[in-house]
């Protein structure tokens, strides 16, 4: 291999972590905005 070909797998290596660490972060990350739930004892809202 060469090494723009090795520099370029490092490259996109480091980008697909990025990437992956990105997603696991937005999943974590608590929601905005507001939450209804109906039950038992009628409707209740809650901001997030």
């Amino acid at each position: 291999m060469t090494r723009s070909v090795l520099i370029a797998l490092v490259v996109v290596l480091a980008a697909g972590v990025g990437v992956l660490a990105w997603q696991l972060h937005e999943e974590r990350k608590p929601a905005d905005g507001v939450e209804i739930s109906i039950g038992d004892h009628g409707v209740s809202i809650e901001k997030k």
